[in-house]
Protein backbone atom coordinates (compact mmCIF):
# COMPACT_ATOMS: atom_id res chain seq x y z
CA UNK A 1 0.00 0.00 0.00
CA UNK A 2 1.44 3.34 -1.04
CA UNK A 3 0.52 6.33 1.10
CA UNK A 4 -0.34 9.59 -0.63
CA UNK A 5 2.18 12.36 -0.19
CA UNK A 6 0.88 15.04 2.14
CA UNK A 7 3.98 17.16 2.76
CA UNK A 8 5.03 20.11 0.65
CA UNK A 9 8.59 21.13 -0.14
CA UNK A 10 8.79 23.81 2.56
CA UNK A 11 7.45 21.42 5.21
CA UNK A 12 10.03 18.81 4.22
CA UNK A 13 12.86 21.36 4.21
CA UNK A 14 11.96 22.70 7.66
CA UNK A 15 11.88 19.16 9.09
CA UNK A 16 15.30 18.39 7.63
CA UNK A 17 16.76 21.61 9.03
CA UNK A 18 15.32 20.86 12.49
CA UNK A 19 16.76 17.33 12.33
CA UNK A 20 20.21 18.67 11.41
CA UNK A 21 20.10 21.22 14.25
CA UNK A 22 19.12 18.51 16.74
CA UNK A 23 21.94 16.28 15.48
CA UNK A 24 24.48 19.11 15.79
CA UNK A 25 23.31 19.92 19.32
CA UNK A 26 23.51 16.26 20.29
CA UNK A 27 26.94 15.57 18.83
CA UNK A 28 28.43 18.75 20.33
CA UNK A 29 27.16 17.70 23.77
CA UNK A 30 24.74 20.60 24.14
CA UNK A 31 21.83 18.23 24.70
CA UNK A 32 22.45 14.99 26.56
CA UNK A 33 20.70 12.31 28.57
CA UNK A 34 17.04 11.45 28.12
CA UNK A 35 16.30 14.76 26.36
CA UNK A 36 19.00 14.02 23.82
CA UNK A 37 17.59 10.56 23.16
CA UNK A 38 14.02 11.82 22.76
CA UNK A 39 15.07 14.65 20.45
CA UNK A 40 17.25 12.21 18.52
CA UNK A 41 14.22 9.98 17.95
CA UNK A 42 12.25 13.00 16.73
CA UNK A 43 15.11 13.92 14.40
CA UNK A 44 15.13 10.43 12.87
CA UNK A 45 11.34 10.56 12.42
CA UNK A 46 11.64 14.01 10.79
CA UNK A 47 14.24 12.72 8.33
CA UNK A 48 12.18 9.64 7.43
CA UNK A 49 8.96 11.59 6.90
CA UNK A 50 10.81 14.21 4.85
CA UNK A 51 12.35 11.60 2.59
CA UNK A 52 9.08 9.74 1.95
CA UNK A 53 7.00 12.95 1.83
CA UNK A 54 4.25 11.57 4.06
CA UNK A 55 3.45 12.42 7.67
CA UNK A 56 1.19 9.80 9.30
CA UNK A 57 0.00 12.35 11.87
CA UNK A 58 -1.38 14.57 9.10
CA UNK A 59 -3.67 11.82 7.75
CA UNK A 60 -6.37 11.68 10.48
CA UNK A 61 -6.71 15.46 10.39
CA UNK A 62 -6.74 15.74 6.58
CA UNK A 63 -3.74 18.08 6.58
CA UNK A 64 -1.85 18.45 3.33
CA UNK A 65 0.91 21.02 2.86
CA UNK A 66 1.41 20.14 -0.81
CA UNK A 67 0.59 22.76 -3.38
CA UNK A 68 -2.58 21.93 -5.23
CA UNK A 69 -2.34 22.03 -9.01
CA UNK A 70 -4.53 24.73 -10.56
CA UNK A 71 -7.79 23.66 -12.15
CA UNK A 72 -7.58 23.04 -15.88
CA UNK A 73 -8.34 26.16 -17.89
CA UNK A 74 -7.71 28.34 -14.83
CA UNK A 75 -11.41 28.58 -14.12
CA UNK A 76 -13.50 27.14 -11.33
CA UNK A 77 -16.05 24.55 -12.25
CA UNK A 78 -19.60 25.66 -11.90
CA UNK A 79 -22.04 23.13 -10.64
CA UNK A 80 -25.45 23.19 -12.24
CA UNK A 81 -28.17 21.27 -10.54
Amino acid sequence: MKAAKNMGALDRLVRLIVAVVIALLYFTGTITGPLGVVLGIFAVIFVITSVIGTCPLYMPFGICTCQKPPAEGGEKEERIE
